[in-house]
């Protein structure tokens, strides 16, 4: 593994077990902006049946499968697992995956709807592991990064690898922060996290945000900048807290689909 993919997994690993708890409102704020926007993300829901369709039918709704990738405790996957017919999540970390693999069973969710698993999609020395190499992870739906991006080592890459498990029409989708032009903003914020879990996390972050023109040229290049989309969200930040510690980022959604 590249070095800072170690630095990842043994970090986000030990912070697994206190990190719904650290970030509970920011957590709900980026969900509730996730949800708000469901119809800009431009996939045909699940839920999305005709209101006049019989409800004694036995007709299922129809399939629509997430890929929550980076998946962490499962932030995504809570925001769009009303919307959809099965959540799989693939993170490093066995803390993070066990997180998000207790928090599904404490609330009766079956594996076949919302499982996670540990694991690497985007490794340059493995362009197809053999973990993620049956049918059952390919031809998702839509696929997303929730604040993964400024993580990765090469987030063309990861956009690539990506894009390679949806099916055609199939959207991606990435949480992140925009690019601050303040560099005494960057440092502040990477002082907090490192106040909140450790010197080690500021060390895992790899970029310092997205333009517009950067992911756009990602998606392009990946296969998924078909109807792309760029919007900031939140009333301008999302707001990072834990105790009296403050940090406020502006955060944007994008979106492609296969082409």
């Amino acid at each position: 593994m590249a070095s800072n993919t170690e630095k990842n997994q043994s970090h986000w690993n030990e912070a697994a077990s206190t990190y719904n708890t650290k970030f509970s409102k920011t957590i709900q704020q980026i969900i509730s902006e996730i949800q708000k926007r469901k119809d800009w993300i431009g996939v045909d829901w699940a839920e999305d049946i005709s209101d006049t369709e019989d409800a004694n039918t036995s007709t299922p709704k129809k399939t629509v499968r997430l890929l929550d990738y980076a998946c962490g405790t499962g932030l995504v996957s809570r925001a769009l697992a009303p919307y959809v017919t099965q959540c799989v999540g693939i993170d490093l970390t066995e803390g993070m995956v066990n997180e998000y693999n207790t928090s599904a069973r404490n609330q009766g969710i079956p594996e076949s709807e919302m499982q996670a698993f540990q694991g690497n999609l985007i490794s340059p020395d493995d362009p197809s592991p053999s973990a993620f190499s049956g049918p059952e992870f390919f031809n998702f739906d839509i696929a997303v990064v929730g604040l993964g991006f400024h993580h990765f080592d090469n987030p063309a890459l990861a956009a690539k690898r990506l894009a390679e498990r949806l099916k055609k029409g199939g959207v991606l989708m990435i949480v992140d922060f925009l690019p601050h032009e303040h560099f005494q903003f960057v440092i502040r914020f990477a002082m907090f996290f490192a106040r909140v879990f450790g010197h080690n996390a500021a060390k895992t972050v790899t970029h310092m945000g997205f333009s517009e023109e950067e992911v756009k040229k990602m998606f392009e290049e990946a296969g998924v900048g078909g109807d792309f989309g760029y919007l900031q969200v939140g009333k301008g930040k999302i707001t990072f807290e834990e105790g009296q510690e403050k940090v406020e980022r502006s955060v944007f959604f994008a979106r492609g689909s296969k082409l």
